[in-house]
């Protein structure tokens, strides 16, 4: 049975690059992660599928994540807990709102991992990381120059490459840590009309038979019919010549078209594509489809070119991308980012068990300002998430709570003022200096705070809930209150939750956070964190 399967896969094998194989049988629904995963690249080693993504300013950052089927996903590394690229990082004379980590390429040589990435904003340097296990320990190797959306490639020569920006090639050193002197450094193509005045970004590069390939999202706003698609540059030398054919362009749903990812073989001979749609508050989220390869190039999309996707199920909760936390554990939970660099010595997982206690870090005087803040992905189309506080500890002036948390939040904060405590729901914009992702300085300008309701407290333990609605035509999220954890109160209206890439560039998260305003001292304990997701 072992040698006819084996035969079976050299058959199959066999026939990529010529007339067409036949795409991979499976049934789901789409988007496969219903959550903010956006800049995916993916590899297989052996029985596993390995994925990075994007999370820019979130810390730990660039989220290493596992399948077996290509279908249900699990967070098990970061590539780093911090970057120590200047104050920026700390929240500290400025931010990197939108920068940070970004567009990373994962590849398996000579076994061993590495991931590359950029970071937008001073210094303007890359980032290769290497790794014997994809769980880790990660170590940086190389520190390169910045090459935007770039794609990292070995080739079969051992020769290093990055394509990136619009089909700019360049060899690195041995070393990774710059250009090769000498080196290839040239622009692989020219656009075609067609391409004329659309934005080609997000290269990905593969070697599939001895030919080179590279995927690139085409979106090109204000043409009547023209949805964002995918499109692939081919050809026989790694310099080209190049050819192009566009392998996926196709409304999904109501939200437009769907581009920018990867491909990836399967176990079997099969391929799949990865392919990500902007779907508002929501963020990017990953669509899985097959990808047939006729007449040598890698088709996506059912044989119709659509986006597949079995309506008659529900979307796959996956519990190993977001979920609850009861914060017992040792560590903290991979299911969670802070914002920014966190200060370590202002949580703890063990000052009192079975919760993390939040100590204020810094006076600061607002949301987007304060280091600390815990973050995890809200997933659509629904969900409700709720956390129990304890907020015996607090000080004056002191500001702890629940967020809907973009660049326009809903905050539900509990305020002590003079020992007085009221529940405030706000809805709060952060306004930056510069809207330039690649600015230098990305300062936080103020906060429009709005206050929509108050309700004065007299516990000091109390339940808050957050429900997110991003089915279409809405991103709206709701606040809700409890004193017992039984009784609900609904609190102020409806928030709208936004993505825009001029300020975090990312989907919505759910967050907690504890701040001064006044002086230090204060802290709260979370006891639970509770999270269901509904269609």
């Amino acid at each position: 049975m072992k040698s006819l399967c084996l035969v079976a896969a050299l058959i199959m094998a066999t026939l990529v690059g010529c007339k067409q194989t036949e795409a991979p049988q499976l049934t789901y629904r789409n988007p496969i992660i219903n959550a903010d995963v956006p800049d995916m690249s993916v590899v297989r080693v052996g029985d596993y599928y390995y994925m990075v993504s994007t999370t820019m300013h979130l810390m730990p950052g660039g989220p290493i994540m596992r399948s077996s089927d290509m279908m249900h996903w699990e967070t098990i590394s970061y590539l780093f807990d911090r970057i120590d690229d200047g104050d920026r990082y700390n929240l500290i004379d400025g931010s990197v709102y939108g920068q940070g980590q970004w567009a990373s390429s994962i590849r398996y040589h000579n076994n061993r991992f590495y991931v590359w990435f950029t970071a937008n904003g001073a210094p303007h340097k890359g980032f290769i990381f290497s790794a014997e296990k994809a769980e880790g320990p990660w170590k940086i190797v190389a520190r390169p120059p910045h090459f935007h959306d770039g794609s990292l490639f070995f080739d079969d020569d051992n020769r290093v490459y990055i394509v990136c920006d619009q089909g700019h090639l360049v060899e690195l050193r041995a070393d990774l840590q710059d250009k090769k002197d000498g080196g290839v450094d040239t622009v692989l193509f020219q656009r075609d009309e067609e391409e004329i005045g659309a934005l080609l970004e997000g290269s990905q590069m593969f070697k599939v038979n001895g030919k080179y390939y590279i995927l690139m999202i085409s979106m090109k706003w204000g043409v009547p019919g023209r949805v964002r698609r995918e499109v692939c540059y081919r050809a026989d030398n790694i310099t080209g010549p190049y050819e192009k054919k566009v392998i996926l362009e196709t409304p999904f749903e109501e939200y437009g078209g769907v581009g920018q990812g990867c491909i990836v073989d399967g176990k079997n001979g099969e391929w799949y594509g990865l392919i990500f749609q902007d779907r508002g508050g929501v963020g990017r989220v990953p669509c899985l489809m097959p990808c047939r390869w006729i007449d040598g190039w890698p088709i996506l999309g059912d044989e119709n070119g659509k986006v597949p996707s079995d309506l008659s199920q529900p979307h796959i909760n996956q519990t190993g991308v977001y979920g609850p936390d009861d914060f017992s554990g040792e560590k903290l939970s991979l299911l969670w980012q802070w914002n920014h660099n966190p200060v370590d010595s202002a949580w703890s997982l063990s000052e009192r068990a079975g919760h993390i206690r939040m100590h204020t870090a810094r006076v600061v005087d607002n949301i987007f300002v304060a280091p600390n803040t815990l973050t995890q992905r809200m997933p659509g189309p629904k969900c409700f998430g709720t956390i129990k506080i304890d907020v015996t500890g607090m000080a004056d002036g002191d500001r702890c709570g629940f967020s809907a948390y973009n660049g326009d939040s809903g905050v539900l904060s509990i305020e002590d003022e003079n020992g007085q405590k009221r529940l405030v729901l706000t809805e709060q914009k952060m306004v930056l200096a510069t809207t330039d992702l690649a600015a230098s300085h990305r300062a936080i300008e103020r906060a429009d705070v709005e206050e929509i309701e108050s309700v004065q407290l007299s516990t000091n333990e109390l339940w808050l809930r957050i429900s997110g609605d991003f089915t279409y035509g809405n991103d709206w999220a709701t606040f809700a209150y409890s004193l017992d954890g039984q009784e609900w109160h609904n609190i102020g209206r409806p928030i709208k939750m936004t993505f825009d890439y001029r300020r975090m560039f990312m989907g919505s998260k759910f967050a907690i956070f504890n701040y001064a305003t006044k002086a230090l001292g204060g802290y709260v304990d979370v006891d639970d964190f509770e999270l269901e997701v509904g269609e």
